[in-house]
């Protein structure tokens, strides 16, 4: 697991158990319907859908996310599922054991409230799991029944002898899960039954869920890293369009703000990583759909007709990338010689910077390994790499960029500082040092 997380008293945690994906060691039920590729597919999608579910729970309240897993690495597991999430393995021993390895791990961690759940429940919701915390709340045991016999969901508030002499697998688990939980006294709530995927006769109603939710997949993934950016990001929002071939995700460094709440009210997909601009791009990035990626600034307004630009840039051959030209506003004096010199630096030597909105294919940011996760010039550093690959491309219209950094240090002080940034950079200063130097004094926001 990644280093342990600073607990808050009343905290919950929700732990997703699944399985690397391998084919033959997955879905085995439904291997002779399938067989191994097909149900090592169903089972990453599944998953994939589950950890989908969990982000969007933590939009509507703040739990811990921890994938607890068998097969595969934590190396895989991230590549798989994404770096915003917290991983650890299940260890040896029947589905009982396993289970109640982690409970007791998550409540010795100091977790308060645990919700464990599996990834085979594809009818689950964001709001099914928040009705789960809510009701452990008075309650010592949630319990989300499956039709077969089982459950998908289990949430307690301490450790309980619930795991042992149970028939995993056959349709008595909850029978069984309920007698002892009875026996101990405990104050049980149970959720709505719902259908796990587990048999051939479940994969009818597997592919009616994808029909009823199927969605093409978007062109572009949009993706906005913020920290404390409640002020700035709706507006930046309101000028996207909402369009099935844009996606939107929005990756907040732990605001102390609304700008989660407010991210997903406004129709982005929010998700939670560790602090820092390259981290949390390459976390958007990791779970991104589409075939092109743009870089968007919290407080960068796109032109109208972005995505007929960056289509256009991105269909020739030899451009491996492109951004926008600057422009700064509200105005100040000096400002216009600044975007000028940046649009012109930009347009011949290639170099926009991250504030530029920088778009490129999804292949090519793959094939780079994505952005090195140092705490400055991450924009710079990927822009260097990618032109081996290619063009940069600077479109002819602007994005607009608050001037308030400007604003607040001074407009040649702050221009000043930018280029004695760049230029140590360039001749091999540390990142680390140079960010000391840079962000001496600034503690919120990006």
């Amino acid at each position: 697991m990644k280093g342990k997380k600073q607990i808050q008293s009343n905290s919950e945690r929700i732990i997703l158990f699944t399985r690397y994906p391998e084919a033959g060691k997955v879905k085995t039920r439904l291997i002779p319907a399938l067989g191994p590729e097909g149900a090592c597919h169903l089972h990453q999608e599944m998953t994939e859908k589950a950890a989908a579910q969990l982000r969007d729970l933590s939009v509507l309240r703040p739990v811990d996310i921890e994938v607890c897993f068998e097969g595969g690495t934590m190396i895989l597991m991230e590549e798989w599922l994404g770096a915003d999430l917290s991983y650890s393995h299940q260890g040896p021993g029947d589905l009982g054991l396993r289970m109640s390895r982690a409970f007791q791990k998550a409540f010795a961690d100091g977790w308060s409230s645990v919700v464990l759940i599996g990834s085979d429940c594809p009818a689950r919701t964001p709001e099914i799991l928040d009705q789960a915390f809510q009701a452990l709340k008075d309650n010592d045991l949630i319990l989300g029944p499956a039709l077969d016999g089982g459950y998908h969901l289990i949430g307690l508030k301490k450790r309980q002898p619930l795991f042992k002499d149970i028939p995993w697998g056959s349709s008595e688990v909850l029978d069984r899960t309920k007698e002892k939980a009875q026996a101990l006294g405990l104050k049980i709530y149970l959720l709505d039954p719902l259908r796990d995927i587990d048999h051939p006769e479940d994969l009818a109603y597997w592919e009616g869920l994808k029909t009823v939710n199927s969605q093409p997949c978007p062109n572009l993934s949009l993706i906005i890293p913020t920290l404390n950016e409640a002020a700035t990001l709706p507006l930046t929002l309101a000028r996207i369009p909402k369009k099935q071939s844009i996606e939107v995700l929005v990756v907040d460094g732990g605001s102390h703000d609304e700008t989660p709440t407010l991210a997903a009210s406004l129709g982005a997909r929010v998700l939670r990583s560790p602090r820092g601009r390259a981290k949390q791009m390459n976390a958007g990035a990791g779970q991104a759909k589409g075939r092109m990626l743009l870089f968007l600034h919290a407080d960068t307004f796109l032109p109208s007709e972005f995505l007929e630009h960056i289509s256009q840039i991105l269909s020739r051959p030899i451009t491996a990338g492109g951004a926008f030209q600057l422009k700064l506003e509200p105005p100040l004096p000096g400002l216009k010689a600044i975007e000028r010199l940046a649009n012109w630096r930009a347009r011949v030597f290639q170099l926009p910077y991250g504030d530029q909105a920088i778009f490129l294919r999804t292949e090519h940011f793959k094939a780079l390994g994505g952005f090195k996760e140092i705490p400055i010039m991450e924009d710079v550093d990927l822009i260097r790499r990618l032109r081996r690959q290619g063009r940069i491309e600077i479109a002819p219209v602007p994005a607009v960029t608050s001037s308030r950094r400007w604003k607040q240090n001074g407009v040649w002080r702050t221009t000043l500082k930018n280029q004695i940034a760049l230029a140590a950079f360039w001749v091999g200063i540390s990142p680390d040092r140079l960010s000391r130097w840079y962000h001496r004094r600034k503690k919120n926001g990006y």
